[in-house]
């Protein structure tokens, strides 16, 4: 029994369709996106001072290693993705992000 696409359903195969056709363009370099997302990271000391957390502490809370935080701190790296945006987010409200990190534990 063949199922038979409805208009929705073409209209909406049409348009997973050209995103995928934009994104494959865009990863070969032959278009560029939209719109692109950064988020820079704040200042790694100030945001593990705002805790009062030590830096083994503060890297044990949000999953790195002791290193990465010193390297953070010191400006040998910078934190990206996931960790940039979690920097941010204590940073701008360091008591709910500690209270939610601690009941998560």
């Amino acid at each position: 029994m063949a199922h038979q696409l409805n208009d929705m359903d073409k209209e909406l195969f049409a348009d997973l369709m050209q995103s995928m056709n934009e994104a494959v363009a865009i990863a070969k370099g032959e278009a560029e996106p939209s719109r692109v997302f950064t988020v820079a990271a704040p200042d790694v000391k100030t945001v593990r001072e705002k805790t009062g957390l030590s830096q083994s502490a503060f890297a044990q809370m949000i999953g790195v290693k002791v290193k990465t935080v010193q390297n953070w701190e010191q400006h040998r790296r910078q934190p990206t993705g996931a960790a940039a945006a979690l920097l941010t987010i204590f940073d701008r409200e360091p008591e709910t992000v500690m209270n939610v990190l601690h009941r998560a534990a």
